[in-house]
């Protein structure tokens, strides 16, 4: 169950991601050779409109196949009879931009349309205080119960999480907070203070829990405040992890995914099947977020790594030479995968620890 169900969100959300490609591919006139559903070898397909549209045998995620995606020949086989579109390289620069840039904008589609499906079923954490933690700096510095959060060092606060993703990213700095009381602004100073039981630095407050969204208007509404939490968590991890500030155990690649959802999985089994696609749903928005602000950094061999040189031509209004950004992409590509191997066996070994 608990790999049927990794299977089941890590092929959407490379699903949505490919279809964000094929999308903006088929309305930018480029030739889509294949769209396939899976990996592997075609168990069926058929073609329409110039398409293959294909089921393969192993359900994990998807491709987008274009005509002169990578310069390299295509096969007569690969190439349906009825194909319609200029190759990839041969479409306006700014049609490449939006194909390339489909992928990672339909993850953050995908992120927000599963957040409107947990808060409209389950509600939204407004960053409301509910209690002041005793001996703690909120409670010197004034914080009371019903304060509403609004801001902290300049950083707007829309969810109770941002609260303590702040906190998390900026371990032990000042924090210049902004909150609203009885309908009035106010304003304080605080210094978190660490917790040896929580192991994190805190300020000394509670959440007031989650509140039932009143129309959809507010479902959407908060939908989109939750997949900008976690980009901006991702962003700031990153940042983190760049700073050597983020602990070895913390870091994980799939396989600690997969234990992640399959834990996620048996702890919400008793409590029924809703509550289980909830949770699945909850996690397939960190993690689509996640992975569309992974695809957009300027690396070879991603999204934002080919976005860069379309940009740069696009400034120049001469394309690079497609066999030097091959190259490029082939070395990035070796990097990313040589980094996989070491998060994989990281991964292993934290399993038998």
């Amino acid at each position: 169950m608990s790999i049927i169900a990794a299977v089941l969100v890590f092929g959407l959300i490379v699903l949505f991601h490919e279809f964000g490609h094929y999308l903006m591919a088929r309305k930018s006139g480029v030739c889509v050779l294949e769209f396939s559903l899976g990996m592997g070898p075609r168990i069926v397909s058929f073609v329409r409109g110039g398409t293959r549209y294909s089921l393969k045998a192993l359900p994990i995620g998807g491709s987008c196949m274009m005509l002169g995606e990578d310069e390299a020949d295509v096969p007569e086989d690969m190439i349906p009879p009825d194909a319609k579109g200029l190759p990839f390289g041969k479409a306006a620069a700014w049609k490449r931009f939006l194909v390339i840039a489909g992928g990672p904008a339909f993850n953050f589609i995908l992120a927000f349309l599963c957040s409107c499906f947990v808060i409209g079923l389950f509600g939204y954490d407004r960053p409301e205080v509910s209690q002041i933690m005793e001996g703690y700096p909120a409670q010197e510095a004034g914080l009371m119960p019903g304060d509403t959060i609004t801001g902290i060092n300049g950083h707007r606060v829309l969810i109770y999480r941002d609260i303590t993703a702040y906190i998390m990213t900026h371990t032990g700095k000042e924090l210049d907070i902004t909150y609203e009381r009885n309908g009035e602004a106010g304003r304080t100073v605080i210094t978190p203070k660490y917790s040896q039981d929580a192991g994190r630095y805190l300020i000394g407050i509670t959440g007031g829990g989650y509140r039932k969204a009143e129309n959809p208007l507010r479902v959407v509404q908060y939908g989109a405040y939750e997949v900008r939490y976690w980009v901006y968590l991702t962003w700031q991890s990153l940042g983190m992890l760049a700073r050597r500030e983020v602990k070895e155990e913390d870091i994980g690649g799939p396989v600690k995914i997969v234990s992640m959802i399959g834990e996620t999985v048996n702890e919400s089994r008793p409590y029924g099947m809703m509550i289980v696609l909830l949770n699945l749903a909850s996690m397939c928005v960190f993690l689509s977020a996640n992975l569309g602000v992974m695809n957009l950094l300027p690396f070879p061999a991603l999204d934002g790594g080919r976005l860069v040189f379309i940009f740069l031509e696009m400034i120049r209004g001469k394309r690079v030479d497609p066999e030097i950004e091959g190259r490029i992409h082939v070395v990035g590509f070796m990097l990313l995968m040589a980094l996989m191997v070491v998060v994989f066996w990281h991964d292993l070994q934290g399993l038998f620890k």
